[in-house]
């Protein structure tokens, strides 16, 4: 049997009709919601991974490819999770082979577990030390989930103490529609917060009053009672 097949009969055995049904309801999958078209064979993350770690070195990217044209959340999934073990473990040939495929298939990594497992730690390493246009690129899409790995990818910049990229997409993405890209915003707000607090505050100060409650929320989750109250009533 191919690696693929190996692959899909392990996940095939690991099916739980009770846990999918949960899971389409978490993901939002009824007709109109963000996981519209989305189906679950209720597979818990931890299992995923095993089966992941187990073929990760083997797979092709055409079979990858594959996966990621899936309708099945956990077929993604896991292609998304072989995807940045390769990118860990690889040379630098490989990284920027994976990240080319990375962004030559983001129509596949279409929710938001599957962009803030990878983003940070595929493009947001990648292009650390680069041009960064293709991010703005995407944070300027008419596609949710591309606008929110171009977030996602500046984790990786906070974590290395790097915060304009991240504060700059943030103020593209401010007044964003949809709410997960409020949440993202407001998450990223808070991480940089967490690392220079001034920096954070500087941005609330100038925005708290226009940018969405929920961004908000987020942003100032580890402040002080007396310092949400603050930000709170200027929104």
């Amino acid at each position: 049997m191919s690696i693929l097949k190996n692959l899909l009969t392990d996940l095939e055995k690991l099916k739980n009709p009770a846990k999918a049904k949960v899971l389409a309801g978490f993901f939002k999958t009824d007709k109109g919601e963000y996981g519209e078209g989305d189906v679950f064979w209720g597979i818990t993350v931890p299992k995923q991974r095993i089966v992941v770690r187990k073929y990760f070195q083997q797979i092709s990217f055409e079979d990858l490819q594959y996966l990621l044209r899936q309708n099945v959340h956990e077929l993604r999934f896991s292609a998304v999770a072989t995807l940045v073990l390769k990118y860990q473990k690889g040379d630098l040939k490989e990284k920027e082979r994976v990240a080319k495929f990375y962004l030559r298939n983001s129509k596949g990594i279409n929710n938001w577990d599957l962009v803030d497992l990878s983003a940070p730690q595929i493009l947001g390493d990648y292009f650390f030390a680069k041009d960064k246009t293709i991010l703005y690129k995407l944070a300027k899409s008419k596609n949710l989930w591309e606008r929110r790995i171009a977030v996602l990818a500046t984790f990786w910049f906070i974590k290395n103490k790097d915060f304009s990229d991240s504060l700059k997409i943030a103020e593209m993405l401010l007044f964003d529609k949809h709410d997960l890209i409020h949440k993202a915003v407001g998450w990223m707000l808070r991480e940089i917060g967490k690392r220079d607090k001034k920096v954070e505050t500087k941005f609330l100060d100038k925005f708290a009053k226009k940018m969405p409650r929920t961004a908000l929320r987020y942003a100032i989750e580890k402040f002080s009672k007396e310092e949400r109250e603050k930000y709170l009533k200027m929104c």
